[in-house]
């Protein structure tokens, strides 16, 4: 079939706070990590061999993925640092880079190989991509989407020729610039040979190094138009907006957990709500162990972590709450993620517990 490399070396700066001390792979969607949906989705197209890069918070992946036996395929784990002042640091190589580093440490990518990025969902139909990469005879393959004119200023954008063949690349142009509207997904197909091409001992990037070179010695190597859901969560706002879709039932392939207690909300075990006192309109998920007092309303799509509560005369409207966030008596939180340490808005303005300027009050719920 093939293998399987994911790439989660990055700090997600532009997902602060969500990354403070999580590495972007690991940021939840409907309660569990996004690099896990990415493993389920490997997994049912038969890759099972899976390596991923790891340097930030890397502890944080490895112990929650450990071998993988859990989904039905064996994972790796490269650690990108170094040793400073005695300390090990990370320090990334570059998705590239990345790659280099296994190849040389033991050859593993030895068949045809696809690498996708650790923080976006997809429902590619990865076999049929798989077969294309082949019958071109191509020796990278980049999967694109079309995107709208006015958006391609978001995106890596891929100039191919009718047969696909790739030409060259604009790094987020300006709409009047823009020789295309097919933007890169940061998901690839490589042949061995693609990886040599790669400098050793070096960052080195995939879709800034890499892809030129390839183009520049004339080989093989072809964009790929598909159609499929990719949700790429680059900011705060994406991941806000994402969490909208997934929880709108927009995305195929993501459930809700729980069971469901009326039209449209989803509730899971050991949870005390005086239904009759509250006003809940779906779609919400409230997990286990939460406690929503008398007064208090949640109007979806919203995400109640577990541990969660909510004062009386608490109104939560579109936001998410992490695992155990306490949301004070008559406070409004809208359009809003919130743990208890930050709560940060749409936009990605953050406020952090114990902000005395803050108007809103919230917490732990454990304390």
């Amino acid at each position: 079939m093939a293998k399987g490399m994911i790439l989660a070396a990055g700090q997600g700066t532009r997902v602060r706070p969500l990354t403070n001390d999580l590495p972007k792979a690991m940021v939840p969607i409907l309660g569990k990590p996004v690099m896990e949906s990415l493993i389920e989705h490997l997994a049912k197209y038969g890759v099972d061999e899976i390596m991923v890069n790891v340097a930030f918070h890397n502890d944080k992946i490895e112990q929650y993925f450990g071998d993988g036996h859990r989904w039905g395929v064996q994972i790796g784990y490269s650690y990108e640092g170094v040793r400073a002042h005695g300390d090990i640091v990370p320090r990334p190589l570059g998705s590239a880079g990345g790659m280099r580093k296994i190849q040389d440490f033991s050859g593993f990518f030895d068949e045809t190989t696809i690498v996708l990025c650790g923080d976006a969902l997809i429902d590619l139909d990865i076999g049929a991509a798989l077969h294309q990469h082949r019958q071109q005879g191509a020796i990278a393959s980049v999967v694109t989407l079309n995107v709208p004119l006015e958006d391609v200023k978001n995106y890596g954008i891929v100039v191919a020729d009718k047969a696909g063949r790739v030409q060259s690349f604009q790094e987020k142009p300006e709409p009047a610039e823009a020789r295309s509207t097919l933007a890169s997904t940061g998901i690839y197909i490589f042949e061995p040979a693609a990886l040599e091409r790669i400098p050793t001992g070096q960052v080195y990037d995939i879709g800034s190094q890499l892809f030129p070179s390839l183009v520049a010695e004339g080989l093989p190597f072809f964009a790929q138009s598909r159609f499929f859901n990719w949700i790429d969560i680059g900011r705060v706002s994406d991941y806000w907006s994402v969490l909208q879709r997934v929880l709108r039932g927009d995305v195929a392939q993501m459930n809700m957990p729980g069971r469901e207690v009326r039209p449209g909300v989803w509730v899971g075990i050991n949870t005390r709500i005086p239904w009759d006192e509250v006003d809940i309109q779906g779609p919400v998920y409230i997990g286990s162990s939460v406690c929503i007092e008398p007064g208090a309303s949640i109007v979806g799509p919203a995400w109640i972590g577990h541990g969660s509560t909510l004062r009386a005369g608490a109104t939560v409207r579109r936001s998410i709450l992490f695992e155990y966030t306490r949301i004070g008596a008559g406070m409004c939180f809208e359009d809003m993620i919130a743990s208890p340490e930050y709560c940060v808005n749409r936009f990605g303005k953050t406020l952090y517990q114990g902000d005395e300027t803050a108007e809103l009050r919230w917490g732990d719920a454990r304390g």
